[in-house]
């Protein structure tokens, strides 16, 4: 293993924040596995920090194959890591929606410019990523669909699901999306916590890598086969959107089998404490994402769900 920096931010007040990223093997690039943008993807930086640790005790026992490389890259927005913030910088700017960067923009374009210029050549890319909104999900790989997604190779993982996503505007500019562009086979990979870590999904990530990475040939690595993942639209899935606010009191789980009309929370009025709204499921199916603050507001996405696939 041997440790590379790609990007160094000099910051007046704090150590100066560096990308790295570790290779295992020699030869062609073969695989990308790259953490969190977001300061608050605990999660995904500890998956990644795993991974490093076992890619290192393979490496080791010669179990990285012959011709491939594996770089991994285990946090990219440091920054807002250190200070609890989900943002990069005084203007709050998400990195990954700046790709494929601008080396001579502002400071969120050249970190992602120096990052994808060092990945864009890579045959897989792997990012661990999380929701956009604050909650739960199952875990699966997803896939933007812009021509270049193979939804085969995302079944490889072993996840339950796999959804392809339709591109939209705002994707775009993300890695993913540019990833695919470049020919990479880009999955971004979806565990069922964020902000702290869940150790039983954080096995099951490293895992699913593990596998991929071994069916591909890059690695030599025992595993089980983990599941058949079953392919999504994202525009498939039920929608479950609150009536009012308050304060949400879950009751249906990440994972979950329920049934028409099924009570699946409450919204509490936080000043009379009388239940405001009661949520009921619009359908037999599995409970995909499921929201977890502990307040919610009007209109507010409560839960995603899966369709009945079978009785």
């Amino acid at each position: 293993m041997f440790a590379e920096d790609i990007y160094t931010l000099s910051t007046p007040y704090r150590e100066d924040m560096s990308v790295k990223g570790y290779h295992f093997g020699k030869g062609e690039q073969s695989a990308c596995i790259i953490g969190p943008m977001r300061g608050k993807g605990v999660q995904q930086m500890y998956i990644c920090s795993q991974l490093v640790k076992t890619l290192k005790e393979l490496e080791s026992n010669g179990c990285i194959c012959s011709g491939r490389e594996v770089m991994v890259i285990p946090v990219v927005n440091s920054y807002s890591m250190n200070i609890g913030t989900n943002f990069f910088g005084v203007e709050g700017e998400d990195i990954n929606s700046q790709f494929p960067g601008r080396t001579y923009g502002d400071t969120a374009e050249q970190i992602a410019a120096a990052v994808f210029n060092r990945i864009k050549d890579y045959s897989f890319g792997i990012q661990l990523t999380a929701f956009h909104m604050t909650g739960e999900s199952v875990p699966h790989i997803r896939m933007v669909e812009n021509g270049y997604q193979n939804s085969s190779l995302a079944n490889l993982f072993g996840l339950p699901f796999v959804v392809v996503k339709k591109a939209k505007p705002i994707d775009t500019k993300t890695l993913n999306y540019n990833w695919q562009s470049m020919q990479t086979a880009a999955f971004s990979l979806y565990t069922d916590s964020n902000e702290k870590v869940s150790v039983k999904s954080a096995k099951q990530a490293l895992a699913a890598i593990l596998r991929f990475l071994t069916r591909m040939g890059i690695i030599r690595y025992e595993s089980h086969s983990g599941y058949i993942s079953h392919v999504l639209k994202e525009k498939d899935l039920t929608a479950v959107h609150t009536m009012c606010g308050g304060i949400f009191r879950r009751k249906a789980k990440v994972g979950q089998d329920i049934r028409y009309g099924d009570a699946m929370a409450e919204i509490i009025d936080p000043y009379r404490g009388n239940t405001k709204e009661t949520i009921l499921a619009p359908t037999d199916g599995i409970v995909f994402f499921a929201h977890s603050e502990s307040l919610i507001a009007e209109g507010d996405l409560a839960y995603y769900l899966v369709h009945r696939l079978h009785e």
